[in-house]
């Protein structure tokens, strides 16, 4: 089954891996304070603005997990001390789903002291509370979804468990894990190969 771009949402922890048939060349950088998806030196030459973005970062106390452009303006909300649902829902509706040949969503979590997961759609915008993984994608799952993947374990492994998830066309993956009673937060990326 081909998912796209997906985030698994936890009560602490979450993971965003890119899938992609059309634009595989793409790996995840940490710079910064963010993880950031960028084409790698193999990459075509393209002018797509859904190819490059930051897909992990923080906001506030909490951390953003997304698959495009959308996820600065939600961490940018939650530093400004949004709610996490308005800050999720108020970028979501603002930035639409992406114009692209698909129409594909823009799909996001955050994590805090309660996690959430959204999605905008052409058809729909659905913002939702959770407190077991869940799954949310671009593609064939696009409403959220009890995700069967562990986030029980080093956020290294989760990183690499996500990438290998048996979703087709796995190009790079990222976890983040949030202490809920520090704020400290790890990240590890998997490239694959």
């Amino acid at each position: 089954m081909y998912l796209g771009r997906f985030v698994i949402i936890g009560e602490r922890t979450a993971v965003y891996r890119v899938s992609s048939r059309s634009y595989p060349n793409r790996q995840i950088i940490s710079r910064d304070d963010r993880l950031t998806v960028v084409p790698t030196s193999e990459a075509p030459q393209t002018d797509s603005p859904y190819i490059s973005y930051n897909c992990i970062r923080q906001g506030g106390e909490r951390v953003v997990i997304g698959n495009g452009s959308h996820v600065d303006p939600i961490a940018e909300k939650l530093d400004r001390g949004y709610p996490t649902r308005d800050a999720l829902a108020e970028a979501l509706l603002a930035l639409d789903y992406e114009k692209d040949d698909y129409n594909t969503p823009r799909i996001a979590g955050v994590l805090g002291s309660s996690a959430y997961v959204g999605i905008i759609r052409q058809d729909a915008l659905i913002i939702k509370s959770v407190s077991e993984p869940t799954l949310v994608s671009t593609y064939e799952a696009d409403a959220p979804t009890r995700a069967e993947l562990s986030l029980e374990n080093d956020v290294e492994e989760i990183a690499q468990n996500a990438y290998e998830l048996e979703y087709e066309h796995p190009v790079c993956a990222a976890a983040v894990t949030r202490q809920s009673e520090t704020g400290d937060v790890e990240t590890n990326i998997y490239n694959g190969n």
